[in-house]
């Protein structure tokens, strides 16, 4: 662990300073503190020498598996009646992944030198966003922690099967893109000009099939690097094009409109939006607080803006039924639902009815999708390779005809 100096007013008054090896400042202020001293000054770490290998793989990431672990796992503790400080060294001791554990160890010393649970939790926004510190917060202040921590870890289970699904249904067809790309690279770069060179010596006039794929060959040679560089070119001006707020805005309305994933990615913008909203609402979160969180973790730029048009309608006295309906995003029946849940006064239990309708939703989109583009893959697949052979021995199967004849 790092060592620190510091300076402070020991109980007889007097100045002392010292070096103290722990794992953050905060632990540093915490140890002093209980030893009686006050005015404290923490001047930096000490440096010493420190001989410090390179790390390979670019440091441990945090996954959503190892937090959905520990909010478990905590909320177990504190419903068992385990002091918070406790729970946490507890949960830092045992922690396999290097980078939570030092996180946990952070914020135990935090709660240690006063801080609250929420407080300490929003130090680290990497790892804790800001429905988990609002929904502790909240937790905290009507002293249900247990609970909002169980809610906690069952919302982020269900975003990882959601987050699941989506990607579960874009690894085959990439899959099977990549592969005809390599294969059809692969043919014209390499088999493509043998067979232009044995038909060269031959001679005579080639089928146009042949040409044209001969042609393409040529060109493929010729520009390959050109085609790589303009590849990059247009993915990186995509994602110039994206970070301006004009482009991200676009870019997500054609997502909506999309004609096969647009469908599903409305599903998952409802979802998400139902879910998260419920989860803090039946967690004592305002509805306010609530719905800006959920703006800032739409991941869509139009959705986003709805959100905050509901947010700024509900502001004005209205009831949140009415701006969704204007928006135009959120489907007639999930309109009707939260309104429908506004007037019975059960809107949490209403969005999360919601949240598991259109998780079905998703996932009967996600296996249909799939299904529907199995065939055509294959069919592209298919007819692209198969293409390309047939236009290589036409030239073959007119010599031969030719010989025979």
């Amino acid at each position: 662990m790092p060592k620190f100096n510091w300076e402070a007013i020991n109980k007889a008054g007097g100045a002392q300073k010292g070096v103290i090896e722990a794992a953050t400042v905060d632990a540093v202020e915490a140890q002093l503190k209980k030893n009686g001293f006050s005015k404290i000054t923490i001047k930096g770490e000490s440096k010493g020498f420190n001989i410090k290998l390179p790390s390979f793989g670019g440091g441990v990431k945090i996954s959503e598996k190892d937090l959905v672990i520990f909010t478990r796992q905590f909320s177990t503790m504190i419903d068992s009646g385990l002091p918070l400080v406790q729970c946490l060294e507890i949960l830092a001791s045992q922690q396999e992944n290097k980078s939570f554990q030092e996180v946990l160890y952070k914020v135990k010393d935090s709660v240690e030198s006063g801080s609250t649970f929420a407080d300490a939790l929003e130090k680290h926004p990497k790892v804790f966003d800001n429905l988990f510190v609002n929904l502790v917060a909240a937790g905290e202040i009507g002293g249900i922690l247990d609970t909002i921590l169980t809610r906690l870890a069952a919302y982020i289970e269900k975003s990882m099967k959601l987050k699941k699904q989506i990607k579960g249904a874009m690894v085959y067809p990439i899959t099977i893109m990549s592969i005809a790309v390599v294969v059809v690279g692969v043919i014209l770069i390499f088999v493509i000009p043998t067979f232009a060179k044995m038909f060269a010596d031959f001679g005579g006039e080639l089928p146009a099939p042949t040409k044209i794929v001969i042609a393409l060959s040529n060109f493929l040679v010729r520009y390959f690097l050109v085609l790589i560089g303009g590849f990059y070119g247009i993915i990186w001006a995509i994602k110039k094009y994206y970070n301006t707020p004009a482009g991200r805005k676009n870019i997500d309305r054609m997502a909506l409109k999309a004609p096969i994933a647009g469908p599903l990615i409305r599903k998952v913008a409802v979802a998400k939006f139902t879910r998260t909203l419920g989860t803090m609402v039946s967690s004592g979160v305002p509805i306010m607080d609530g719905l800006e969180i959920v703006a800032k973790t739409a991941g869509n730029k139009i959705v986003e803006e709805a959100i905050y048009s509901v947010r700024q309608a509900i502001s004005e006295g209205k009831t949140m039924a009415e701006p969704l309906a204007a928006c135009g995003v959120f489907p007639p029946m999930v309109v009707q639902m939260i309104s429908v849940g506004e007037a019975t006064g059960a809107m949490d239990a209403m969005l999360n009815k919601i949240a598991d309708f259109y998780d079905d939703e998703v996932d009967d989109a996600v296996g249909a999708m799939t299904a529907m583009m199995e065939p055509l893959l294959m069919v592209f697949l298919g007819t692209t390779v198969g293409g390309l052979v047939v236009a290589m021995y036409l030239p073959i199967f007119k010599l031969a005809g030719a010989v025979g004849g």
